[in-house]
């Protein structure tokens, strides 16, 4: 074995690395398409992309890695030398197909807030104490709750469906044929019960979910199927290549990061931000503002779980104020946004403009841009306040994080979406009081060397993590960190007012 495939499949786009197995290091990443891919939003508060849509751009994705080698005057891989395949993807996306394996409807897709009420129904109906203790979760707006939505509004469509997928188990599905999950993913949907360490049935019978519509339980690293010839002539990669891997970006991300044993923690700031703890205990947060599913390692021997706190309006916001102000680089932004000094000049964005924020309760609050001066204010000011708005609003939740064990002094991340910006990095170390660790890593590189583990190529997690580097540290200081405070305090006055109108 050469090398190992990996496919990080974002909301965003889809990105594919070769990773060479003896190094550990990316021999090429290709990313496609070039623009972001779009978001269908028929209703306000809906969000829902196209399963087939992301199949299209794994395909072009892998044919762009090829491509950038020959362009670079390397011989492209040898498909025979591809050892296996490895999957990250959106988390709580629904897809549904039906027994010929054809998608019946657009995914409902993470940041979709049309379910909210129904999973608030149901947490009632159930019972919360109940819904804590055996799921850790509200049912809230995850995968089961959209659903009961299609079973209550499309039920044409429920009708059809023979299996209903998360988007990682789509593109498995489009490889190799196969219709599996994992037991992280199904805790992802809400659909497992931490307690009796199965199926969630009390949650199905409430929602009228039959239980053979959820797929076949696979590990998450191991044997998941095998290229079908279809598949390996659509991305020209060999048949019976093996997938041995699959988890959502955020479980992924910490594994890229090599976030395996409580007391760490990784943190990624793509479309969405995260902040994800390990923890080897079954813990909650009462109003369910961050959540815990089931870790990429978790056996019965050694618990694992990963409590996560996600901020919806992360990179998008960034990527929405680029669009508004003429479509300027994000490079040309920073330097914008570096002019103004912290806390810029009492100027508050509040970041929750893509959907229900489960740390703020559920609430769809909408962002807002605050305090600004049409006589001092300029494009620096906003850009710099989206930036320290978003930091603040991670900090928000990981206030929370702390009264479910989670606590860090050190947080992970790799070096890539927002941690590339200088000022992200200064708030986020200063603002959380942790020390920043950057590495040369993504999704798709972690979904690679995931890959390697499950086809048993790697015979530890220490071993599969050659070529990981750390290549920057941002320490907090004090004089920062008082200034950071002050803007904090600041910010939180305003959301405080926001959420009691």
């Amino acid at each position: 074995m050469k090398y190992f495939l990996g496919y990080d499949i974002g909301s965003s786009s889809v990105k594919a690395s070769l990773l060479e197995a003896e190094t550990g290091r990316t021999v090429v990443s290709a990313t496609s398409p070039s623009s972001e891919m779009a978001m269908i939003a028929p209703q306000s508060g809906w969000a829902e992309q196209s399963p087939d849509k992301w199949w299209q751009e794994v395909k072009n994705a892998t044919a762009i890695l090829r491509g950038i080698l020959v362009s670079e005057g390397k011989q492209s891989f040898d498909k025979n030398d591809v050892g296996a395949i490895g999957i990250s993807y959106q988390m709580h996306g629904l897809v549904l197909v039906d027994k010929n394996q054809n998608a019946l409807r657009p995914s409902i897709i993470w940041c979709d807030s049309r379910a909210v009420q129904i999973g608030e129904k149901a947490f009632q109906n159930i019972g919360e104490a109940f819904c804590l203790e055996n799921y850790l979760n509200s049912p809230a707006n995850f995968t089961a709750s959209k659903l009961r939505w299609v079973i209550e509004n499309e039920p044409h469509i429920f009708e059809k469906t023979d299996k209903m997928m998360l988007p990682g188990d789509f593109i498995a599905m489009k490889m190799s044929g196969e219709i599996r999950t994992t037991v992280s993913g199904l805790s992802e949907g809400i659909f497992w019960n931490f307690k009796k360490r199965g199926i969630a049935q009390t949650l199905l019978k409430n929602y009228g979910i039959t239980e053979g519509v959820i797929p076949e339980r696979v590990e998450t690293f191991g044997n998941q199927g095998f290229m079908s010839e279809k598949a390996a002539e659509e991305l020209g990669l060999k048949a019976g290549t093996p997938i041995t891997y699959r988890a959502g970006d955020q479980p992924n991300n910490a594994f890229s990061l090599n976030v395996l044993n409580p007391g760490e923690v990784a943190a990624t700031a793509g479309t969405s931000g995260v902040v994800y703890g390990i923890s080897d205990r079954n813990d909650y947060d009462e109003k369910s503002r961050v959540n815990t599913f089931v870790h990429v390692n978790d056996t019965e021997a050694a618990h694992r779980n990963g409590v996560l706190l996600c901020i919806n309006g992360t990179g998008i916001l960034n990527s929405w104020l680029r669009r508004m102000t003429g479509g300027m680089d994000y490079a040309a932004m920073n330097a914008e946004a570096s002019k103004i000094a912290p806390n810029t000049e009492g100027v508050v964005f509040l970041p929750f403009g893509n959907g229900a924020e489960r740390v703020l309760e559920n609430r769809q609050l909408g962002a807002q841009l605050l305090n600004v001066n049409f006589n001092r204010h300029g494009v620096g000011h906003l850009f710099r306040a989206a930036q320290e708005g978003i930091v603040f609003a991670l900090n928000y939740g990981f206030e929370v994080m702390k009264n479910v064990g989670v606590e860090a002094k050190t947080v992970r991340a790799g070096q890539a979406n927002m941690f590339l910006s200088p000022i992200f990095r200064e708030a986020f170390a200063n603002t959380t009081g942790t020390t920043v660790e950057l590495y040369n890593t993504d999704g798709a590189t972690g979904a690679a060397r995931g890959a390697g583990v499950g086809v048993g190529y790697y015979k530890s997690f220490d071993e599969a993590f050659v070529g990981l580097e750390k290549v920057e540290v941002i320490e907090p200081t004090t004089a920062l960190q008082a200034v950071y405070t002050e803007g904090y305090q600041h910010w939180l006055r305003a959301l405080e007012k926001a959420m009691s109108v």
